[in-house]
């Protein structure tokens, strides 16, 4: 296949770290019990080392870290518990515990979370403690499968059982009452804007991949001119008439492709990397393209069909929860420095301003001459 490459986002910034501390959870019980997609190489969670276990903020558990309007406050210990049980389900944010910047995001979360799962009405509630239930048993099957059971996994990462209940029951809470403001048509609306940017497009496209390096070793095989050269002759062979999928056995470097036809069959374009994901939404169909150029060398290409996913039960659903991750969002930037009253955690360093380089100074500009 021909993954679209994207860089991988830090695990802390202004933006959420979890969008939705509940879909961690479920994401990491389904991983740990072997349903990662093939190729994925994301490790499964493990047991956070012992000295990981340590609060983010030291001190006695029943201080006030932080109060918010209508008065709400967070204690050190409900805080530090807040994060342990992250941690427990991404266990690589250990390492960020005490950086402030990480701290005053997850306050940020803490608060958001416990103000918008309080306006959650009895039906959202209903609903989601359903899933709440399930979402437990899930875990505690798994955990009490390991060495030293749950309680191994608890006491490693200082929290109790109820605290990750709390959680849950925060996230389902929050998301239920969010995803119950959106309406029907806000989903059509997003829908229709997404489709427009061919969001949901699917295409049967054939291929051969004339490739730079070699598929399983990534050592380089031939130029960008020998790769171009090559293309052109496929392409020759096929204007003459040539079988597709003979010439994509012989000359394709497409390892998931080659031997079907060169055929990737109703495939989501959106998977593909930009430049094949050009191609597949704007070629003529049942035409022969000349060499795409994309990351992995040039391909020839012949687009068979392509149309849109129609807007299903599944993609409302799916639509839903964007729209309300994105109000989630929204309220968090907006609403929460209105919301916090005091903040005691400590503040993460401002950076130093730039200074001025000898050429941004305008007697220096040659356009200022």
């Amino acid at each position: 296949m021909l993954p679209n490459h994207t860089s991988k986002q830090r695990l802390f910034s202004k933006k959420w770290i979890l969008s939705m501390a509940a879909v961690v959870v479920a994401f990491s019980v389904l991983s740990a019990c072997g349903t990662k997609k093939a190729g994925d190489t994301t490790a499964s969670p493990t047991p956070a080392a012992s000295p990981a276990a340590s609060p983010a903020v030291a001190g006695n558990p029943t201080d006030v870290l932080a109060t918010y309007k209508e008065g709400g406050k967070i204690t050190r210990g409900e805080f530090n518990s807040f994060i342990n049980v992250n941690k427990m389900f991404s266990p690589q944010l250990a390492q960020y515990m005490t950086d402030p910047a990480f701290q005053q995001d997850m306050l940020k979360q803490m608060v958001t979370f416990r103000v918008l799962s309080a306006k959650a009405d009895d039906k959202v509630k209903a609903d989601a403690d359903k899933q709440v239930a399930e979402q437990m048993k899930a875990i505690t099957d798994y955990f009490g499968k390991q060495e030293g059971g749950m309680d191994k996994q608890l006491k490693d990462n200082g929290i109790e059982l109820k605290d990750i209940e709390s959680l849950m029951k925060m996230s389902f809470y929050t998301m239920g009452s969010m995803e119950s403001t959106i309406t029907d048509k806000a989903v059509q609306d997003a829908y229709n804007e997404q489709a427009a940017a061919h969001a949901f497009d699917i295409a049967t496209v054939s291929h051969i991949l004339i490739s730079l390096k070699d598929a399983a070793t990534q050592k380089d095989i031939r130029t960008k001119d020998e790769a171009l050269a090559r293309a052109k002759e496929v392409k020759g062979k096929l204007d003459k008439g040539g079988d597709f999928a003979a010439l994509a056995k012989e000359y394709s470097d497409d390892p998931g492709s080659k031997d079907n036809g060169g055929t990737y069959k109703d495939a989501d374009i959106n998977q593909w990397v930009p430049e094949f994901k050009q191609a597949a939404s704007t070629l003529p169909l049942n035409t022969i393209s000349d060499p795409v150029e994309s990351s992995f060398g040039y391909h020839v290409m012949k687009v068979e069909s392509r149309s849109t996913k129609p807007l299903d039960d599944t993609m409302k659903t799916q639509i839903k929860s964007q729209l309300a991750e994105k109000s989630l969002s929204e309220f968090a930037e907006k609403e929460y420095p209105n919301l916090i009253q005091t903040n005691n955690l400590p503040k993460p360093e401002a950076s130093p301003a730039p200074a001025a380089s000898p050429a941004a100074s305008p007697a220096a500009s040659p356009a200022a001459k």
